[in-house]
């Protein structure tokens, strides 16, 4: 069969069962599908269920607590994978984390919000949440990366990447202080994000430009498919926010994780239960195909 429908749950609630299958087998078949035999990729998490639709038209299906994407079943495997840090990655959002040391988190998270959910321009917003933090003192940041925390499954993403020969690049809108940190931590080959200015003692209140947004990401995405020599069917994105949607929406896969309803609705592979090894489960990776690795 030419395509799959991959249901996963979260590793830490393994719901996944033939019951469910059969509830998304039944959807699949009441519009006409034909579905082929359940593919187990981890018992209790993970499986493939191929299905030819009808007329080429992908049918929906839906379980509570269960992710089901579906996919063409050839060229799953992916050789570069290109992923947002904040509330990605990580689970922090880095700006909101510094705010804290000002009494203003709250203000910024706000702004944060509303620009990954596309309310207002990237740019803009960064600019003004940046010119909030004029004073800290530049060793705050020292401070806040240490609230750094790792999005369950994220380890586990890149070092399966790296045994299969895949490439990973960490692209932020973020800033270089910290994605070099977690390059350097998670084991990424590359990052990019913007700089933040400072005197030496405090931060200036402003961010080197230009900055990089969305046509930054995509613009990252695509040079690091040339540089490598693949075909951008050949790349996996996954991100949150609307400053992720062009490279999501550009990559052989582009996933929409735990993002933003404005931003979920328009990609069409969507993960919100599962944790980051989902992205191996899309790419058809069996749970002992992992290289399992504590986040």
């Amino acid at each position: 069969m030419n395509f799959v429908f991959v249901l996963i749950a979260n590793p830490a609630q393994p719901i996944l069962d033939a019951a469910l299958v059969q509830t998304v087998r039944e959807q699949l078949e009441a519009a006409g599908a034909a579905v082929g035999p359940v593919d187990w990729l981890a018992p209790g998490i993970a499986c493939d269920l191929p299905f030819e639709p009808v007329e080429g038209t992908t049918p929906t299906v839906s379980v509570p607590g269960i992710d089901a994407v579906a996919l063409s079943a050839e060229g799953r495997r992916k050789r570069l994978l290109v992923a947002d840090m904040e509330s990605t990655i990580i689970e922090n959002e880095m700006l909101d984390e510094l705010a804290d040391f000002l009494g203003l988190r709250e203000r910024i998270a706000g702004i944060t919000a509303r620009a990954m959910n596309g309310e207002i321009d990237f740019a803009g917003a960064l600019i003004e949440r940046v010119g909030l933090l004029k004073g800290l003192p530049v060793a705050r940041l020292d401070e806040a990366a240490e609230q750094i925390r790792p999005m369950a499954g994220a380890a586990t993403l890149i070092a399966t990447t790296h045994k299969f020969g895949g490439y990973c690049a960490l692209v932020s809108g973020g800033f270089t202080y910290f994605t070099r940190l977690v390059h350097e931590r998670m084991g990424f080959d590359f990052d990019a994000a913007n700089t933040l200015d400072h005197d030496g003692r405090t931060l200036t209140g402003t961010v080197q430009r230009p900055i990089l947004g969305k046509e930054a990401k995509l613009a990252t995405l695509e040079r690091l498919c040339a540089q490598r020599g693949l075909e951008i069917a050949q790349s996996l994105a996954v991100g949150d926010g609307a400053n992720d949607l062009p490279m999501l929406q550009a990559a052989g896969l582009g996933v929409a994780f735990r993002a933003k309803p404005t931003v979920a609705a328009q990609v069409a592979a969507r993960i919100d239960n599962g944790d980051l090894t989902a992205l191996l489960y899309l790419q058809g990776y069996r749970r002992r195909d992992f290289v399992e690795r504590k986040d």
